[in-house]
């Protein structure tokens, strides 16, 4: 880092406690709902990803949207799960692999890059999973993470680290 620089990281990253605590209360309002109760619905929250396993892929899908409800309140963003389609499972259930996104896969860092030398003055880098911008001005930091906002983009990002 040259002498008055600056930088940021962009990152990929969730609260798991928070993400824990949804996922409690997701559980414990399908336990006491009166249409959700009956459908033996477990929710197993691993340490990369999140598996729910009902009786129909109507429940499923109502089991997802209480989900959602919940990660909403605790500012949670959705694009954290990858999910996988629906299977069948033992019994006549279904099972649905919501997997964990979290740190910037290689690929996405390289397009969040290309992204970023779009403007002059910045300098992009990957940095493991994440990508540091550099600049000499902050006013063209807040530009990148201006246009870096500006995009949509298949994993939540944050902005941090900036000095």
């Amino acid at each position: 880092m040259a002498a008055a620089e600056s930088s940021f990281d962009i990152v990929s990253q969730f609260d798991r406690q928070e993400l824990v605590n949804a996922v409690d209360q997701t559980d414990r309002e399908v336990q006491q709902r009166y249409d959700l109760k009956s459908t033996g619905t477990r929710l197993d929250l691993g340490d990369d990803a999140l598996t729910i396993t009902t009786d129909s892929d109507f429940t499923l899908k109502q089991v997802r949207d209480v989900l959602v409800g919940k990660m909403a309140r605790r500012q949670l963003d959705t694009r954290i799960f990858d999910w996988s389609k629906v299977e069948p499972a033992a019994r006549g259930t279904v099972r649905q692999v919501g997997k964990l996104q979290q740190g910037l896969n290689q690929d996405l860092a390289r397009e969040v890059v290309k992204a970023v030398k779009a403007l002059p003055k910045v300098r992009p880098q990957v940095q493991g999973d994440a990508v540091r911008v550099f600049g000499k001005s902050r006013d063209d930091l807040q530009a990148a993470i201006k246009l870096v906002k500006g995009r949509e983009w298949p994993v939540p990002l944050q902005f941090t680290n900036y000095r």
